[in-house]
């Protein structure tokens, strides 16, 4: 016998393969979830309305006035943006929906949101296209 087979292996008599089934199933999830991860990447990175607050100035305390952007893919559709005016313990004291026409994809608005109390801010709470 020689030196490197000097241990008996009961294995290699008995053409016993070590297990390795589980190599398709993560090359399967790895493949799957890669995919949906680039198409998850793109579709978020993209989205169809994009805002972003500029200012909003309190010198009124009851009509506060909220300056923002608004982009979006396509001019011709109908967006309908929900902004609100919280006072200091971040209750919402004022909310307004403004929709904003067809038109320009890229514009700079600006708005007064009118309120039941004393606001210290304002934002935006959510933009969505009309159906």
């Amino acid at each position: 016998m020689s030196a490197s087979k000097s241990q008996f292996d009961f294995n290699d008599r008995y053409g016993v393969k070590p297990a390795r089934a589980w190599i398709k199933y993560a090359a399967f999830f790895a493949i799957v979830g890669g995919g949906w991860l680039i198409w998850a990447g793109f579709h978020h990175s993209n989205p169809e309305i994009r805002t972003q607050l500029i200012s909003f100035i309190t010198e009124d305390p009851r009509n506060p006035e909220i300056r923002y952007s608004l982009q979006r893919k396509s001019g011709s559709d109908v967006v309908i943006c929900t902004l609100t005016a919280r006072d200091f313990e971040k209750n919402v004291v004022g909310q307004i929906e403004e929709t904003i026409p067809a038109g320009d994809t890229y514009l700079e608005l600006t708005t007064t949101i009118p309120t039941r109390a004393d606001a210290v801010n304002a934002g935006i709470e959510r933009c969505h296209v009309t159906p």
